[in-house]
């Protein structure tokens, strides 16, 4: 008899990000009884900034951002999927994408991932707490700042937080980032999406600088909250609209409509990925396929807590009955969501770019020197890509 293969993956740490990836290796080893899968988690911020490259050589698996696949296609870290895996299966995942999810992983001519979760930020709100202080779901911006001024509303500003926010409000006020290769937006839009930003923010709990959507969703959930009741815009997580997910269930929605139209926040969500360095890799491609097939993404990823990158799954009717129409209610939000820049470099300048729009928002830097020294970051960024091997 053969010895066991073991597959090591890395994901990140919380329960929509881990657990339907223990749920996915449990059955894929019985399925499959010569192989067994490990999973372990790293945290959010490290999920959001550690370099694929690092990863590559000491796991087989590889849950990503988006914006890391053009360096990972130059460094040569993954494998390209639509080299290894059939066409048919590749076209039946573009054809069932949760709007950019599929094609986010695509770069420089091949497929370095496959789109497992889709997200973007969407709005939540408690309910009970809303009906209780006599207070409506805001539909528009003017009604969440309304909101905010009585002390409701809660927005994870966390400094990543703040640039995807600064993405969506450029792109509302009719200006897409990153479109010029000399700026990322005018010196006209990007002061107004500040102070767009600025004046909603300085409303809200001055906790929210430090929180990531998690703990914002934690926050408005918890028991002890008696006063923040809605928040319009976070990376969404369906597990807080599951029942005893919470000490209180969040409804959830699309974000508030912006002078008339809706917002398209900034696409995030998670691939999976293959080691190119690491012997199993046969295997590892099976379980990745296995993982982003339409019927498990529908079932055994969905009811374990995941968000799944599959279309048919946010339109199934047992999990909008499980998340109190999260997937549907959501959906529209996602389909529309703007999506960031993969260049070899945007990593770099994503870690650099955020605390600089923080601190911006906090009044702790001007606005113009703040927007100089965001197209100066991508010039630097991409400008100087280097060459391709």
């Amino acid at each position: 008899m053969s010895a066991p293969i073991s597959l090591r993956g890395i994901t990140w740490n919380h329960s929509r990000g881990y657990a339907p990836m223990v749920a996915t290796a449990g059955r894929f080893a019985e399925l499959h009884p010569g192989i067994r899968i490990e999973w372990e988690r790293r945290s959010l911020q490290a999920f959001e900034e550690f370099p694929v490259e690092r990863l590559a050589p000491d796991y087989d698996l590889i849950v990503l951002d988006h914006p890391f696949v053009g360096r990972a296609a130059r460094e040569g870290m993954l494998l390209a999927l639509d080299q290894h895996l059939p066409a048919d299966f590749l076209e039946e995942q573009a054809a069932h994408t949760v709007g950019l999810s599929h094609a986010s992983y695509a770069f420089g001519g091949h497929q370095w991932a496959l789109a497992i979760d889709a997200a973007a930020p969407v709005a939540f709100w408690r309910e009970d707490l809303l009906a209780r202080l006599g207070e409506p779901v805001p539909r528009t911006w003017p009604e969440a700042l309304a909101l905010a001024r009585r002390g409701r509303v809660e927005v994870p500003s966390a400094p990543i937080n703040c640039l995807m926010n600064f993405y969506m409000m450029c792109v509302a006020l009719g200006e897409t980032p990153f479109l010029n290769p000399e700026r990322v937006v005018t010196r006209e839009v990007g002061r107004a999406a500040l102070a767009q930003l600025r004046e909603l923010l300085a409303c809200c709990d001055s906790g929210g600088w430090e929180r990531n959507p998690i703990a914002s969703h934690d926050l408005v959930a918890s028991s002890e909250n008696t006063r923040i009741a809605y928040c319009p815009f976070a990376y969404g997580y369906s597990n807080y609209a599951r029942e005893g997910y919470a000490a209180h269930r969040l409804r959830f929605g699309e974000p508030p409509q912006f002078r008339g139209a809706p917002l398209r926040p900034t696409l995030g969500g998670t691939g999976l990925a293959v080691s190119a360095l690491r012997p199993h890799r046969a295997e590892a491609l099976a379980y990745t396929r296995f993982v982003a097939s339409a019927a498990i993404q529908r079932t055994l990823y969905a009811h374990a807590g995941g968000q799944p990158g599959h279309r048919g799954a946010w339109l199934d009717p047992e999990n909008n009955r499980l998340t109190h129409d999260y997937f549907i209610r959501t959906l529209p939000t996602l389909e529309r969501a703007f999506l960031r820049p993969r260049y070899f470099g945007h990593i770099d300048f994503q870690e650099a770019s955020s605390p600089i729009v923080h601190a911006a928002l906090r009044d702790a830097a001007q606005d113009a020197e703040a927007l100089s020294r965001l197209d100066a970051l991508y010039g630097r960024t991409f400008q100087h890509t280097p060459p391709a091997p």
